[in-house]
């Protein structure tokens, strides 16, 4: 099931996060943050945007977050959704209804344009993200270095509520979802487990 994620969840969700770290390109991190690092990581984000985990007989497997692109003010209604699944989850449609809820939580938030920037070498999550609706915007060769190599990034991107004018700024998660009754309810709006 999907849920919003809590601070308790930090060390399962740093369990499926290493592997990413240390064996992938797909993350740019060299080293696995500690407990209290990714603590202050997800305390900060989490004042503003959705993390989500998907959970399994008590057990965290998956989460999907978003992040601020950018700092100044006037990228404001821009986002930046990230996922990652356990092994034994992936295929079986779970990160499509995970990005799928975040998606419309930062929809119902205000904001406008989500950016994905995934490693080129990533193929499943390019292809992931196409399918979801993203289009190619850039490519970045050779900008990150990691395992004694160059590699580039694709920036991608999918743009929701359009508004020629918006009148205010994206609020907080925590004015969408304060309960987990309102994000059940926005689940079976979605269809979604």
């Amino acid at each position: 099931m999907i849920r919003m994620a809590r601070a308790e969840d930090i060390p399962a969700i740093l369990e499926i996060y290493a592997p990413y770290v240390w064996n992938t390109t797909f993350t740019f991190e060299y080293t696995i943050p500690t407990v209290a690092e990714f603590s202050a990581r997800f305390a900060d984000i989490s004042k503003q945007f959705p993390w989500l985990v998907w959970e399994e007989n008590g057990k965290v497997l998956g989460y999907a977050y978003a992040s601020a692109p950018f700092t100044r003010a006037a990228y404001q209604w821009c986002a930046e959704p990230s996922i990652y699944l356990s092994e034994e989850i992936q295929g079986k449609g779970i990160g499509r209804k995970l990005y799928l809820t975040l998606e419309e939580l930062l929809k119902q938030q205000g904001y406008r344009v989500l950016y994905a920037l995934i490693t080129q070498e990533n193929l499943p999550s390019l292809a992931f993200h196409e399918k979801l609706g993203y289009t190619p915007i850039a490519q970045l060769p050779d900008c990150g270095w990691k395992f004694d190599r160059w590699l580039g990034v694709v920036w991608m991107e999918k743009r929701q509520n359009f508004v020629d004018s918006p009148s205010n700024a994206p609020i907080p998660i925590g004015d969408i979802v304060n309960s987990d009754q309102k994000l059940a309810d926005i689940l079976a709006i979605l269809s979604l487990p």
